[in-house]
């Protein structure tokens, strides 16, 4: 018999986890130590700080769990959900994905990604963003959503492209510098909508 359950906004509290396309998004444990690591790693990649800016940037393991609480709380609230990218079949952590500033009134939310270095050139981010794309249109009952990354940041650029975001223009100064809160810079945004074709994910036939 299929399972009817529906997802919540907390992921923790949502089963079966959106899995395909060789992946699984999987909840985020801030208790778990391969977790609070690699959420870490993650955010202190040089090239995840190229072109990200976050508020605070944790340098720690407490750091790293308190930030994963605080995301957990986030979902229990109804503002964002986040997920851990694993490999579909060891379960290796690959990199995270998140649906943010959700807006149920309007229908509409940001998504962002990262992939750890090892596990970059093989479609990871593109192929998470098309799984948390079809979980926020069917679960959360959104209609359109945005994507913005720094301009230059092509890597990002092509995740959005092949994963049907399209390219809706520049909004100017729109986000930090690297690794500044005092100046600002360029971003592209792009946008995918609910009844939008979903595209072919890497390597299916």
């Amino acid at each position: 018999m299929a399972d009817t359950r529906r997802y919540t906004l907390d992921p923790s509290l949502s089963r079966p986890e959106p899995g395909g396309h060789g992946l699984r998004l999987c909840a985020w444990d801030a208790a778990s130590d391969a977790d609070a690591q690699a959420w870490l790693r993650g955010h202190l990649d040089p090239d995840f700080q190229r072109w990200n800016t976050p508020l605070k940037l944790w340098t720690d393991l407490a750091g790293a769990r308190e930030s994963l609480r605080a995301r957990a709380r986030d979902a229990a609230d109804g503002r964002s959900v986040s997920f851990r990218i694993t490999d579909g079949e060891s379960g290796t952590t690959l990199g995270g994905i998140s649906v943010n500033e959700i807006s149920r009134q309007m229908r509409v939310a940001r998504v962002g990604y990262w992939v750890l270095a090892e596990a970059r050139g093989r479609g990871v981010a593109t192929r998470a963003l098309l799984l948390a794309s079809r979980w926020a249109y069917a679960e959360l009952g959104l209609h359109r959503l945005e994507l913005g990354h720094a301009v230059g940041h092509e890597a990002s650029c092509r995740v959005a492209g092949h994963s049907g975001y399209r390219a809706e223009g520049t909004l100017r100064e729109a986000m930090f510098e690297a690794g500044r809160h005092d100046a600002f810079r360029d971003v592209h945004l792009h946008a995918r909508l609910a009844t939008d074709e979903e595209p072919v994910p890497p390597g299916a036939r």
